[in-house]
């Protein structure tokens, strides 16, 4: 409430608030301050555009306005230079178009509103005013929403004074006041603690001046918390306790600004502001509407309190709304956490396998290592023994060669030729070539792997969340339903499609039966009667996402349905909404319903609105492709029965069965039960059976059908109960 109570000038509790045009208030000293004097010839200017008399002038003759606008707003920055924003402005009158020297620079007051203090005219200024301009009038400036109201003989008195804002903002100083002489500090180690001087709004404890030099200095990381004063306590006076006073307890009753001597006792809603009976006889407000003026101080308070409500009901949504951030920053953080760990966990799984795999490499260079060096060491040892061998062998024959025996020598030469030419041979070509090199043969390609590292990054594709199922806009309809649903808020994991998943009506398994991009679906032919569950799940790349939450569907007990038009035959003639059905030809033409039934008991009754020339019209089932530009049931895609005026007849295959006395006549009703639980057929005439169940062992997907030609007009019944009780079926005639 603090801000409410200061003055946008000077920043500071409001001192003698008086009420401006605009409804805003200002303290009177500031409004002395901001007030302009301007000559009427000048009035057409923006307030913020009056001129001022030279600087030198009016530095040298302050007036008593200025002095008291410096003795009223001590914490104003008075000394502030001209702000930028009027520069412009200014500078659309020169000093030879206005016929003054400058112009005032703005202030700017501790609230940040530019404001143009009052600065008397220099002696003689009058004299030097251009020949026609009219005598000086004042304007004041509102500085939140800058319009501009002229001030009349009265001068500022003309304004009325908020008496009310001044009475809280008394109670609020001493309430204030003694709720920080009760506030102590929180860090004393004297007793009793010392009264606390500021509270820390970031460590939201309570410092005296000693302890917070010690304690909190504003430096280091302290030097960005704020430092206000002690707050005030609820039992404090004006704190939000009982400790002040109500609204006007012992406080004298405001008199009227004309007439001193009267107390308020109307409400001129016209001039919004309240007169006193004087005002009235004077004719002030004669062609005003005046009204009582505790019924309108009523009337307001009820208003406001009204207006209160809608900003209390949004202050409490804002705080619960500001308890969703402040749990939203403590997730974010347990959750950055997680990740961290998450981040730090994959990384030395990584640098792990990678170690792991170093050492199966550096195992391989060993061996590869080791065989080199053995097949060296081998062939090593092997050539050392051949060499040993040779150089013998050449010794030994070298010495052969020195003797001068020759029957010994060419006893010996023989063998000792061979033994030199089989060691020449040991020496054949490779046999003196390394038989491994020292260059290995591994290679071992890092890069793909350097690239991937380097491009190791976070994804955001995750498994979708669980789909919500908007219950709101789901719904059944006849024998079809229709579901919708929703991704969570906030969700930023990419969704590719829905997989919608349905049972079989009676607790068996679930069948996908749509998958798409869209979140809502309508599943047409399904059973009646029936409860099937119904769920959805989402999917992306990364694969399948968790089931939602099941619904609970049920289709309706009995079938609501009409003749389908785009199925009948081109000569089949419909109206009343499709339930009434006529032909163009004296032949035979089927229509069929728009129902489908597999499962469960249905009843339908067609009515016979007109009938001439003695027609044989065919009620029945059949199939979605049956032949449809002949009777009903000479095919086998059809089960009926067709009647005359007399007698009736089964037909299916073009097979005639069970002739039934009993015929039809404008008027008629032919009722058609269904029971696919019993798998058979039975056909009522004006509600008793006609012959006994026409078809049984039937089963499969069956459609309402009905043949008839132009002189037979029928009105479809559907939505209708199962008959209970029937009559005792007429006997057929074989």
């Amino acid at each position: 409430m603090e801000e409410e109570l200061k003055c946008p000038v000077c920043g500071s509790l409001f001192r003698e608030p008086i009420i401006l045009p605009c409804s805003h208030n200002v303290c009177l000293p500031c409004a002395r301050t901001i007030a302009v004097q301007t000559p009427e010839s000048e009035q057409h200017l923006p307030a913020l555009l009056h001129p001022r008399s030279p600087a030198p002038a009016a530095a040298a003759a302050p007036g008593p306005g200025a002095a008291a606008g410096s003795a009223a707003c001590p914490d104003s920055e008075c000394a502030a230079g001209g702000g930028g924003d009027h520069a412009d402005k200014l500078s659309l009158h020169s000093e030879t178009d206005s016929g003054y020297g400058s112009y005032t620079p703005s202030l700017k007051s501790p609230n940040g509103v530019r404001v143009l203090p009052l600065v008397p005219a220099p002696p003689g200024a009058a004299a030097a005013a251009p020949r026609g301009a009219g005598p000086a009038s004042s304007s004041l400036t509102c500085p939140q929403c800058h319009r501009s109201a002229s001030l009349d003989q009265r001068g500022l008195r003309g304004f009325q004074r908020n008496r009310l804002l001044e009475a809280i903002v008394q109670r609020y100083q001493q309430g204030r006041a003694a709720a920080a002489a009760a506030a102590k500090c929180q860090l004393c180690d004297r007793s009793p603690p010392e009264p606390a001087a500021v509270l820390c709004e970031q460590c939201e404890v309570l410092y005296c001046a000693a302890c917070q030099l010690r304690c909190h200095p504003a430096r280091g990381p302290f030097a960005k918390h704020r430092l206000v004063p002690p707050p005030s306590h609820p039992g404090a006076p004006g704190g939000g306790g009982d400790g002040g006073k109500g609204a006007g307890g012992g406080r004298k009753l405001p008199t009227c600004a004309e007439h001193d001597l009267e107390n308020y006792s109307m409400y001129c809603v016209s001039c919004r502001s309240p007169v006193c009976y004087q005002c009235l006889e004077e004719g002030k407000h004669g062609k005003h509407d005046v009204k009582p003026l505790g019924a309108m101080w009523k009337q307001h308070k009820a208003q406001l309190s009204q207006a209160l409500n809608g900003v209390s009901d949004k202050a409490k949504e804002a705080k619960e709304f500001l308890v969703q951030l402040k749990n939203l920053l403590q997730q974010i953080q347990e959750n950055g956490l997680d990740y961290e760990a998450c981040l730090v966990a994959q990384c030395d799984a990584l640098v792990d396998a990678l170690t792991r795999q170093k050492a199966k490499l550096l195992t391989k260079v060993t061996k590869e290592r080791e065989h080199k060096l053995k097949v060296v060491w081998d062939q090593i040892n092997h050539c050392t023994l051949k060499l040993r061998q040779s150089t013998g062998l050449m010794e030994y024959c070298l010495e052969v060669i020195k003797e001068n025996d020759p029957s010994g020598f060419l006893q010996i030469s023989d063998a000792l030729i061979k033994r030199v030419q089989v060691s020449q041979e040991q020496w054949v070509k490779g046999a003196l070539e390394p038989k491994v090199s020292a260059e290995f043969d591994l290679t071992l390609d890092s890069e793909p792997l350097l690239q991937s590292i380097h491009q190791l990054d976070f994804i955001q594709m995750k498994l979708p969340p669980v789909p919500l199922l908007q219950l709101e806009k789901c719904c059944t309809r006849n024998n079809s339903v229709t579901l919708a649903w929703r991704m969570p808020p906030l969700t930023h994991n990419p969704v590719e499609g829905y997989i919608l998943e349905l049972d079989d009506g009676d607790g068996g398994q679930f069948r996908e039966v749509y998958v798409g991009k869209e979140t809502l679906c309508t599943i047409d032919g399904l059973h009646f009667n029936s409860t099937y569950n119904a769920r959805v799940k989402a999917f992306n790349s990364s694969g399948v996402g968790p089931y939602s939450k099941m619904v609970i569907l049920q289709t309706s007990d009995v079938a609501w349905f009409t003749f389908d038009p785009s199925s009948a035959h081109r000569d089949i003639v419909l109206s009343n909404d499709n339930q009434t059905a006529t032909c163009n030809s004296y032949d035979d033409r089927v229509v069929l319903g728009t129902a489908a039934f597999s499962k469960g008991v249905h009843y339908w009754e067609l009515h016979v609105d007109r009938y001439d020339n003695h027609p044989d019209p065919a009620f029945g089932i059949a199939r979605i492709n049956v032949v449809k530009d002949m009777m009903l049931g000479k095919d086998d895609k059809a089960w009926a029965m067709y009647v005359d005026n007399n007698r009736s007849w089964f037909m299916h295959c073009n097979s005639h069965t069970n002739r039934t006395e009993g015929g039809v006549s404008k008027g008629a009703t032919v009722g058609v039960l269904l029971d696919l639980n019993k798998h058979n057929l039975t056909f009522y005439i004006n509600g008793q059976q006609q012959g006994p169940p026409a078809f049984e062992n039937i089963e499969g997907v069956f459609m309402p059908a009905l043949s008839l030609n132009r002189n037979v007009q029928v009105t479809l019944h559907t939505g209708l109960e199962v008959p209970q009780c029937v009559k005792q079926p007429k006997q057929p005639n074989n």
